[in-house]
């Protein structure tokens, strides 16, 4: 009914804004950096949410256990993972950069089985397999997807790393793809740790305190290292600053905050395979508000993450359904 939908919508939604707020960036980060954009997406965002939960009576964090859970989390998923993502932003291409961030569901996937014990049957795991597959379709440059379709290994590599800066002679510290794999991963361990954390804090004051605690270090080092940015803010343009309020107030606030909360009802496998949605929002929107076109295969692409959706959601708990 009405309720389902609303309720469907609701945990569509952190995926929606985050895949806005990739669009919304797209006119900020060429006027300011990846680290100023980092840290105006925590640390505000986090004080946003820890005024909002005040104001609804929801419990502070009190004791020693509360306050390392909040800030082991902030620093795995806050410091971390958006250090991590501004430093691969600078070093790699963008689509290449996005397929590794948005397959860490596979990592929550194992975590959450190991630690939670959540299974998955054998058409939640293809579901899985088919969402890193849609993601390979709709960001890899369109010349790449054909040549491995043609068996061109060599040559969809060369495609596939155009622009990326080279390592050669360099330490693995100087790879784009590192710096995105290790964010995939603290991303995908913050998921996971978070029912952990809210043994001991609240859900909404957890996810703002991780979020202003972890932005602090990143916020400290981009006032020492990218000057030029804050004297050059008064110079930004309305659009910019609507890009920056979307992006700490929607894509951050509301949509950690819901998010997290979900995190702590259901299915952790389930809920981070809609993160293969966040590319395909960040297409389409990209296409109607920035006039970026969408090819065949990244159509393809997108029908095929939807696939991998459907069976990890529904799949997965026909299974269950079965063992029970």
């Amino acid at each position: 009914g009405v309720l389902g939908l609303l309720g469907a919508a609701a945990l569509v939604s952190p995926f929606f804004l985050w895949g806005t707020s990739m669009v919304a960036m797209k006119e900020v980060l060429p006027a300011t950096s990846p680290l100023f954009v980092a840290s105006v997406r925590l640390v505000p965002a986090g004080l946003i949410l820890i005024a909002w939960a005040a104001s609804q009576n929801r419990p502070w964090p009190k004791g020693g256990n509360a306050w390392f859970a909040i800030s082991l989390f902030a620093l795995i998923d806050g410091t971390v993972f958006q250090g991590c993502l501004s430093e691969g932003l600078q070093r790699t291409s963008a689509g290449l950069g996005s397929v590794i961030i948005d397959s860490q569901p596979l990592t929550v996937a194992i975590l959450a089985s190991l630690i939670y014990g959540e299974t998955l049957a054998p058409a939640g795991v293809a579901g899985l397999g088919l969402g890193v597959v849609g993601l390979l379709m709709l960001e890899l440059p369109g010349g790449a997807v054909d040549a491995l379709m043609q068996g061109d290994l060599t040559g969809a590599v060369a495609l596939v790393t155009s622009g990326v800066a080279s390592v050669e002679g360099g330490s693995l510290w100087d790879s784009g793809e590192w710096w995105m794999l290790l964010a995939a991963q603290s991303m995908a361990i913050g998921t996971v740790m978070v029912r952990w954390v809210c043994k001991y804090v609240d859900p909404v004051m957890a996810t703002g305190w991780h979020m202003a605690i972890g932005g602090v270090p990143l916020l400290a080092y981009s006032l020492v290292t990218e000057r030029e940015v804050y004297e050059n803010l008064d110079k930004l343009a309305l659009p910019e600053i609507g890009g920056l309020l979307y992006t700490s107030l929607l894509g951050s606030a509301l949509a950690y905050g819901l998010f997290f909360y979900f995190a702590t009802k259901g299915s952790l496998t389930k809920l981070s395979s809609l993160t293969f949605l966040t590319p395909m929002f960040a297409a389409g929107f990209g296409y109607l508000l920035l006039g970026e076109t969408l090819n065949e295969t990244q159509c393809a692409g997108a029908l095929v993450t939807v696939v991998g959706i459907y069976l990890v959601n529904t799949r997965t708990s026909e299974g269950d359904k079965v063992k029970e």
